[in-house]
């Protein structure tokens, strides 16, 4: 380990997605309480950026606007601007410069920042050791499935002296940002009640559980307690075919009508978030939502579950699983991971947590 006694400036490199940079958070906690006084900024991608900036544990945050550069013909402006942002890295002249995403495009961003110290972690992916001068030795792969990541990420905590390796969150205040609708509708719910988020959705098909058991939980619920549906505009039919099974009564839909700042607040003040391995997962942990019931079928719930908490990770008991792969390589019986958890074992969960 090298000597940490004069480290001023520190640059973490983690541009995406959403849980990844959220997964990330506790690493900058640590780097903050050890180094009161230190400069810590980030790098993120525009996606990825709500939980970033203006993050009271970082002092600077550079945005790289990746969303309008891939609709952009202009492909000479677009490079302009991103070395604009390298530039802006490059005066700051780092102490250390972390790259916790460990991919061949974080890792030549942290070539280019100039960083005295380019620190990263080994096993990673991409020849993304290639601009480091400083590879922490865990002995661990980057994906295993039985080493949580934030627990991996605090290992470079742990490099840098930092005693304080409790894993804790610290995210923006969005208290101006929350629609006054996604307020009315929180602050309405029936007190009398508990409030159950259903988040069903997710990037990956094989991440997905089956419509007729997240429909079989609601209807369990839903007379009982508050029910709130939440995901994106974009996976409206999916909310859609579990509203009609449900027959789209005592629930509130708040698909394609929240920010990723609404959310914080939705999950902050509900007693139970039910969701598979998704952002709204790592969002509701991140936020504080006071109990989790997280469903993990391709990936690994040792790796990323919320733990710590009233929180519940159950994973599909399925040889093949996790697998950790985006799409299933099973010729027959595809998914099949995602059909193993009943609704009959989530129904019983729920009601132990909400005790």
């Amino acid at each position: 380990m090298s000597d940490n006694s004069e480290i001023k400036k520190i640059l973490i490199v983690r541009l995406s997605a959403i849980g990844d940079c959220i997964h990330t958070l506790p690493l900058a906690n640590a780097l903050r309480k050890k180094y009161t006084d230190a400069q810590i900024d980030w790098i993120t991608e525009d996606k990825a950026a709500s939980f970033i900036v203006n993050n009271p544990l970082l002092n600077n945050v550079y945005v790289l606007e990746r969303k309008k550069w891939k609709n952009s013909n202009n492909k000479i402006q677009n490079f302009k601007e991103f070395m604009s942002v390298i530039n802006k890295i490059r005066k700051e002249n780092y102490d250390i410069v972390i790259d916790t995403q460990q991919l061949l495009k974080s890792s030549i961003i942290m070539g280019l920042s100039k960083g005295k110290r380019k620190i990263t972690l080994d096993n990673g992916r991409e020849l993304s050791f290639i601009f480091a001068n400083e590879i922490i030795k865990t002995g661990r792969k980057q994906f295993d499935i039985n080493f949580h990541v934030v627990k991996r990420n605090l290992e470079i905590a742990k490099y840098l002296g930092c005693e304080d390796l409790n894993i804790g969150f610290v995210i923006p205040d969005f208290s101006e940002k929350i629609s006054e609708s996604v307020k009315e509708i929180i602050n309405k719910t029936d007190k009398t009640k508990k409030t159950i988020v259903v988040a069903p959705a997710t990037t990956w098909d094989n991440k997905h559980w089956q419509i007729n058991n997240w429909v079989e939980v609601i209807n369990n619920f839903k007379d009982e307690c508050n029910i709130i549906i939440t995901a994106s505009e974009k996976e409206k039919e999916l909310t859609s075919q579990i509203l009609l099974g449900t027959g789209n009564k005592n629930i509130t839909d708040l698909t394609g009508k929240t920010t990723l700042e609404d959310l914080t607040y939705v999950y902050k003040n509900a007693d139970l978030i039910i969701s598979p391995d998704s952002g709204s997962l790592h969002t509701a942990w991140a936020s504080g939502c006071r109990g989790i019931i997280s469903l993990f079928f391709a990936t690994s719930a040792d790796r990323t579950a919320p733990i710590g908490g009233n929180y519940v990770s159950i994973s599909a008991n399925i040889s093949c699983s996790p697998c950790m792969k985006k799409k299933c390589r099973l010729k027959d019986n595809k998914n099949s991971c995602t059909r193993e958890i009943k609704s009959e074992e989530i129904i019983n969960i729920v009601k132990k947590v909400l005790q």
